[in-house]
């Protein structure tokens, strides 16, 4: 892709995900309030996952009519569906978090060419904080460049374990009991835009999840990419299409977590 249309796509992109995430500000609910319904077991959607999926799609469209777009709530447009470039949003991830009023959630939007990721923007308004990579640009966190921790100490490394209702309740206590048999102090979020950015920017120094879709990564795949992160092959191995596992750790751990968790980098 031409540097000049992607850093057109990238200051579109900036402005969008700006309004999409004061429009889910305004649409939030008091903390210790609760909204929302059940799409499946502990899936939570609420009336502004809808509204800001549309917003972004609306804007994306009408300024990149030729883009294909995907999103979590609507999936796969028709316009632009056979093209090479490909915006994936999930419009609010972490919506758990959301519902409840808490804070941790993010508008997470990757723009995919082919099966490379090369632009995605993460922005968690509540905590003030928008994270940002363009293939070959670098990675920055509020306009400031980032970069991982340097662990190599694996009982020194914090590392988060994503919860999937899709993977039994003894499943999930086994993987974060290997986790913590490491050494390594295992936590859950909630939001794996999040958990991946702070790895990003050294807050985490690795992320694993059993089940997750490509609207969940998409918007942090460049921001691991741009510092250097290894990735497990998700897109590889089924995430352009459907739920596959993530392993995403800084260098210095990664075999580590690989071996103790079964997810392999290649």
């Amino acid at each position: 892709m031409q540097s000049t249309a992607l850093n057109q796509r990238l200051e579109a992109a900036t402005g969008i995900v700006a309004e999409a995430a004061a429009l889910a500000m305004r649409m939030r609910p008091a903390s210790g309030s609760f909204t929302g319904n059940l799409k499946g077991a502990q899936d939570w959607v609420t009336e502004a996952d809808g509204a800001v999926e549309a917003l972004i799609a609306g804007r994306l469209r009408s300024l990149f009519p030729e883009d294909g777009f995907k999103g979590e709530e609507t999936g796969d447009s028709e316009q632009g569906a056979a093209a090479s470039l490909r915006w994936v949003v999930d419009p609010i991830d972490g919506t758990s978090n959301y519902a409840r009023g808490r804070d941790r959630w993010a508008v997470s939007l990757g723009l995919m060419d082919g099966a490379r990721p090369v632009l995605g923007l993460v922005a968690a308004p509540v905590l003030r904080e928008t994270f940002l990579a363009r293939e070959g640009g670098g990675a920055t966190l509020n306009g400031a460049p980032i970069r991982p921790a340097d662990t190599s100490d694996i009982g020194r490394a914090m590392v988060e374990v994503g919860w999937s209702p899709k993977v039994t309740a003894a499943a999930h206590g086994a993987l974060s009991e290997r986790v913590a048999a490491l050494g390594a102090a295992p936590r859950t979020g909630g939001c794996g835009a999040i958990a991946l950015a702070e790895i990003a920017c050294g807050r985490l120094d690795a992320y694993i999840e059993p089940f997750i879709n490509l609207w969940d990564v998409a918007g942090a795949l460049p921001l691991l990419a741009e510092v250097g992160i290894r990735v497990s092959p998700f897109l590889r191995d089924g995430g352009m299409t459907g739920a596959c596992p993530i392993l995403a750790a800084t260098p210095g751990i990664a075999e580590a977590v690989a071996q103790a968790t079964g997810i392999r980098f290649e």
